[in-house]
Formats: C-alpha cells, sequence, structure tokens
C-alpha cells in the first residue's frame, strides 16, 4: 500500500539490512527502523514494533536469515529459533514460520544457509502478500452481495475490531484487503473502526482508511452493540492470530463480545486470515490456546500526540490501581459466520476447513 503516494511494505530488505515500519509512533508518526541482531528482531517482535499474526512470522524468518549471515552454526539455528518463539506466545504464524526455517536450513551445509534462510524470508513475506489479495478477492464478493441489496448509493456498513491492516501483515492486511479492493471497484463503505484498547489499535485501522480514501468512523469498543441494534453494521469483519482446526478463533480482546452482540442482531461475523493462522494441532481455543498477558501499563497509560505535537504518554487511572491486560480472547466457532481464506470461504468448523485444506484431513 502507499504512504504519502510512495509504496511500502511492513517489512523488506534491502543493502543487506531489513527494515520495517516502526508502528510504536503510529498513526501520528511514520518512521522506518533498521533491525539487524537476533535481540533486535526479538525487541521488534516483543514490544510491537511489528505485530499482527502474519507481519510476526514474516519477521521471524528475516531474523533467522540475518542470524545464519552471522553465524551459520547449528547452536546459532537452534537459539534464534529459541529466542524469537519465545517473544509472544498467542500468534500461531510465528512458530509456523520458524518451523519452515528450521526445516528448510537445518539439513544444509553451514555455507549454504545464509542465502537458502534469506531467500525463505522473501518467500514467507511474498507468499503473505499474495494470501492477502486473495482474501480481499474473496472477501469482496460478500461486499459485492450485500452492495447488491441496498439502495444505490447507500454504502455497505461494515465493522471491524484491531487492526487487521497491511501493517499487521506484510501488505493488503487480512480484514482490510476486501475493504481496499470494494472501495478500489467503486462499491460505496462506511467502515465503524472500534478504537481497541488498551493500545488503540483502531487509530491505526483509521490511518490505513483515511490513506485509501475509504469513509470511517472511529468508535469506542462498547459501540458495536449499540450500533448493530441501530441497525447500522451490514457485516463484522475482524482478523485472527490463531485459529483452531474446528474453526474457533483467537484475536484482540474484545472480538468475542463483537460476536455476540453480532448473533443477538442477526448481523454476519466473518473472520478474514491467511491458513498459515490455522493450528492444525488445536481443536479447543478455549482449552488451549495461550493467551498473552501483556504489561498492565498498556492500560494504566495512554499515549498520544499532545497538543504542541509532540508525543506523551499520560497515566489515566489512580496511582497504584492494579491492572490486568489479557491480550487476547476466543470466539467459537458457533459464532462465527464464515472464514475468508486465500482459498475461498468456509464455515467455521473442521468439516469446512478440511473442505478448503483436504490434505489436512477434518479434526
Amino acid at each position: 500500500m502507499k504512504v504519502d503516494g510512495k509504496p511500502f511494505r511492513s517489512i523488506w530488505d534491502e543493502d543487506g539490512a531489513v527494515r520495517i515500519i516502526d508502528q510504536r509512533w503510529l498513526p501520528h508518526d511514520f518512521r522506518i527502523a533498521r533491525i539487524e541482531t537476533l535481540d533486535d528482531f526479538a525487541t521488534a517482535i516483543r514490544n510491537m514494533w511489528v505485530r499482527g499474526a502474519p507481519l510476526i512470522g514474516a519477521t521471524a524468518a528475516y531474523g533467522v536469515a540475518r542470524q545464519m549471515a552471522r553465524d551459520p552454526s547449528d547452536a546459532a539455528l537452534s537459539e534464534a529459533c529459541a529466542v524469537l518463539n519465545a517473544t509472544r506466545p498467542t500468534a500461531i504464524n510465528l512458530a509456523w514460520a520458524l518451523d519452515r526455517c528450521r526445516a528448510a536450513v537445518a539439513p544444509l551445509p553451514a555455507g549454504d544457509r545464509a542465502d537458502a534462510a534469506l531467500t525463505l524470508a522473501r518467500r514467507i513475506a511474498d507468499d503473505d502478500v499474495e494470501c492477502n489479495r486473495l482474501i480481499g478477492v474473496h472477501g469482496l464478493n460478500l461486499i459485492r452481495r450485500i452492495a447488491a441489496r441496498k439502495p444505490r448509493g447507500e454504502p455497505v456498513r461494515l465493522l471491524t475490531h484491531c487492526n487487521a491492516g497491511w501493517i499487521a501483515t506484510v501488505d493488503w492486511g487480512t480484514a482490510t484487503s476486501p475493504m481496499y479492493q470494494a472501495a478500489d471497484a467503486g462499491i460505496p463503505l462506511h467502515v465503524w473502526v472500534d478504537e481497541t484498547r488498551p493500545r488503540s489499535q483502531g487509530a491505526l485501522t483509521a490511518w490505513e482508511l483515511g490513506a485509501h480514501g475509504i469513509p470511517h468512523t472511529f468508535v469506542t469498543d462498547n459501540a458495536g452493540g449499540h450500533l448493530m441494534q441501530k441497525g447500522l453494521v451490514d457485516m463484522v469483519i475482524t482478523g485472527t492470530d490463531r485459529t483452531t482446526a474446528r474453526g474457533d478463533v483467537c484475536n484482540k480482546i474484545g472480538t468475542y463480545l463483537k460476536a455476540l452482540a453480532a448473533g443477538d442482531n442477526d448481523v454476519p461475523f466473518y473472520v478474514a486470515l491467511p491458513s498459515s493462522t490455522i493450528d492444525w494441532t488445536m481443536t479447543d481455543g478455549l482449552r488451549d490456546i495461550p493467551i498473552e498477558d501483556r504489561d498492565p501499563r498498556e492500560v494504566t497509560h495512554v499515549q498520544g500526540a499532545l497538543d504542541d505535537g509532540t508525543l506523551g504518554r499520560v497515566r489515566v487511572t489512580p496511582e497504584g490501581t492494579p491492572a490486568g491486560n489479557p491480550a487476547f480472547d476466543v470466539t467459537p466457532a458457533r459464532l462465527v459466520t464464515g472464514l475468508i481464506t486465500e482459498r475461498g470461504l468456509c464455515d467455521a468448523s473442521a468439516e469446512g476447513l478440511a473442505g478448503l485444506f483436504p490434505a489436512r484431513g477434518a479434526a
């Protein structure tokens, strides 16, 4: 996608270095960071310089590649995979990418490992872009069907939670890819963007949509149910950080409540994901998916632009107030209308997923 008219991916390599869009400063300041060492990559993932399951996986792959350029030994490969895998527990793309790196690199002679690891990292990034483009193609068909039922010129009203946009992937995004493609096809849209506390990731979605010229409104996290009750939402679409083989989805905290409200108001609730986000080893999301607990200061403090334009952080709670910060929740498959993948649409069920990915079989 473009920033000020210039195309960007969220991660890329050039001149022997890996660069990322440093998301700590968005939407107020667009900064590019160069990451080099294994510690750089681990910090970038853990501290959310990069975030979003697909981008985390691509970043980890580049981290292994840089480590192999520095030290192609078995010990260095094992260290890289262990250090990166420990950064964040919920997004399955992290382990998926590291498993691919280990399987591709470990059998090779030391002298071949750096080039092979870099080639694989680039392929993972390129594949993510294409997967997300295809998610948009399939999601566009859903939006077209809704648009066809509406009076001419009336927008299709979507609601999304968190940021499943292009900066949470390598490009296009998951939940946003159908939005971009619908807008490019001339379909009128209006997107309700949840603020997504505590890190206000909805502000990143608003930044993206604004740059693409898509009408949107930034709303509080608890406004979604009210909007659905008033008939102001035609479809909910979110991303996911891990999807079980039976269709449970794990996404940013608050997603479950949106699914409950959607079900109560007969609003379709779709989840967009590349197949790399499916954990085929898990069947019960509530029981098995690890939920990341993050720093309570993300809840007790907020960052934003001050009146003079500088970025600042302020405390919003009484001093000493304890806070909890579970980063994700699980939406059971029964609340999900359907899954949008690079291979098409399916029911959120073992049978639905097996229909698109028969090599995996029904769980």
